[in-house]
């Protein structure tokens, strides 16, 4: 109780700094909301702002529990906050989400619901979003890059597919390092061989891609040896001939 008495006391001493350094000058509004791992929705809220010293700043504002993602929600939990922390409307100037219905919508979208109120709420489509979408498309694109990641994507969800798959790869993975930290092909020391686990890449996230990638080269061989115990354990001649392709 103490932690999370200290904790919510930096918080809020932290929050009324950056509503101080906003004072009553003008801010926009950048919004994203996504699911946590307990698979609750969370509204991630940040303010952008020029501040006395002439300097664009970016501050994380706070994060938000709604109970859905309808924009009706997303409205009602802006307008909370921004109470909560004597933000006005009236003083936003710009607002930026990403590309989904719920959030650009023309007529029912976050987006339409702010204008509705304050018409020099300029709305502004996420840049890194719109790479996001432009890097997705021109990949799927080239045949030779869609299909290579294809294959990434099912050996990851091959080895990851149950506990008893996760389990065997990490003891691999461990005695494989064991053996390397015997015979001298690589060193100890702090940070280094953590234990890891294979990522799987997602099209919203453009970087997991490079990180699926990195762990897959450096586990490669743990993987291989996954893909044999599951041919192995393959019961249908089918099985054992996609396995036997993919290796």
């Amino acid at each position: 109780m103490i932690q999370k008495d200290l904790a919510h006391a930096c918080a809020s001493e932290i929050t009324s700094v950056i509503i101080n350094d906003i004072g009553d000058n003008y801010f926009s509004l950048i919004v994203d909301e996504s699911r946590d791992s307990s698979v609750k929705e969370q509204m991630g809220v940040v303010l952008r702002y020029v501040n006395k010293e002439g300097r664009v700043i970016e501050r994380f504002l706070a994060i938000v529990h709604v109970s859905d993602t309808t924009s009706l929600c997303l409205k009602d939990a802006i307008d909370s906050l921004f109470a909560q922390h004597g933000l006005s409307l009236s003083k936003l100037r710009g607002q930026r989400y990403d590309g989904a219905s719920n959030m650009r919508g023309e007529f029912n979208g976050l987006k339409a619901l702010i204008l509705q109120e304050n018409p020099y709420a300029m709305y502004i489509h996420c840049f890194a979003h719109q790479l996001q979408l432009v890097i997705v498309a021109v990949a799927k694109g080239n045949i030779i890059v869609s299909e290579f990641f294809v294959y990434v994507s099912m050996i990851v969800n091959l080895t990851g597919a149950s506990c008893k798959r996760r389990d065997q790869l990490r003891q691999i993975e461990h005695d494989k390092i064991v053996t390397l930290l015997d015979s001298g092909d690589i060193i100890s020391g702090k940070g280094k061989n953590q234990e890891t686990s294979l990522a799987r890449p997602g099209d919203t996230r453009w970087g997991s891609h490079y990180l699926t990638l990195l762990r897959l080269s450096s586990m490669w061989a743990s993987v291989i040896g996954i893909l044999g115990n599951i041919q192995d354990d393959a019961t249908t001649s089918d099985n054992r001939v996609f396995i036997g392709n993919h290796k």
